[in-house]
């Protein structure tokens, strides 16, 4: 064979073999944070990038001003970007699990607002942070005292036609696909669901499990890469670390999800944005 048989039928395969990967492609939507946009620009200009990069849609954090709000939506919709769910800010500082009555009213606070925030962007979703375990509260307590706030917000919610999802992270609580799947079920509501950070459970299950086992509960994605190297741990860009993306490919495909993937990942401009959302692509068509 000579060296340019063989480039041209390198070529052709390759195109074969993107062509059968088009195909096999999940229809999961590309969405990324708007906090990975330049914040340089303005709201228009910033949506404008996530378009140009090959997002369709945005995740946005909670905007307690109004006039930003109402422009954030306006900035959205020329750019022909939904804004798919809203990021709920201050559970972290103000967690739904604490004894302080004071520290709880403020995080409700805060949801109210983001579900304000949502109906008005057309979102259907807010993602939660549910409790965070600590040497002041304990597990069954982080349990106990977030449901039962949950469920005084789920009236709000179904008025306004948007889930509360709750997210897995490093808060020392929901460590197991299992009890992930209780606690939602617990609730028994349509507005409540598992929002699954694919990067957040790595360093103690395998994410393709996780999907397996929450199965229809996911009404939304999280995307990150996570490196285990000479006994240290990074967080790495997509496709570059140690999670198996074929096997979340399969888990994905298997259990039916056709919601929306927003990467969770440092920020950057239009060239770093279309790189990324090409590696999101790279994902959902299982290469």
């Amino acid at each position: 064979m000579t060296r340019r048989n063989f480039f041209t039928s390198t070529a052709a395969a390759l195109a074969a073999a993107s062509q059968s990967n088009a195909s096999a492609r999940l229809p999961i939507k590309k969405a990324v944070l708007l906090s990975m946009l330049p914040k340089t620009l303005s709201y228009a200009d910033r949506f404008k990038v996530a378009h140009d990069a090959g997002f369709e849609e945005a995740e946005c954090g909670t905007e307690p001003d109004d006039k930003v709000a109402e422009e954030i939506r306006k900035a959205a919709q020329g750019a022909k970007i939904r804004i798919h769910s809203v990021m709920n800010s201050d559970h972290w500082k103000y967690p739904l699990s604490s004894a302080d009555p004071d520290v709880v009213a403020k995080c409700v606070k805060g949801m109210e607002t983001s579900l304000r925030n949502a109906h008005l962007w057309g979102a259907d979703t807010v993602l939660l942070v549910p409790a965070v375990v600590n040497p002041e509260t304990s597990y069954a307590d982080a349990w106990k005292r977030s449901q039962t706030q949950i469920r005084k917000m789920l009236p709000m919610a179904e008025k306004l036609k948007v889930i509360i999802a709750v997210e897995e992270v490093w808060n020392k609580f929901l460590l197991s696909p299992v009890e992930f799947a209780r606690y939602v079920d617990d609730f028994q509501s349509p507005y409540l669901k598992a929002y699954f950070d694919v990067g957040n459970v790595v360093l103690y299950g395998y994410p393709q499990d996780w999907i397996r086992t929450l199965g229809k509960r996911i009404v939304k994605l999280h995307l990150k890469d996570f490196q285990f190297k000479q006994g240290q741990t990074q967080w790495t860009a997509l496709r570059e670390g140690d999670i198996n993306w074929k096997e979340i490919y399969n888990a994905l495909n298997e259990v039916g999800y056709r919601g929306t993937a927003t990467v969770e990942l440092p920020g950057g401009d239009l060239p770093y944005l279309t790189e990324v959302s090409r590696r999101v692509d790279l994902i959902f068509t299982g290469a």
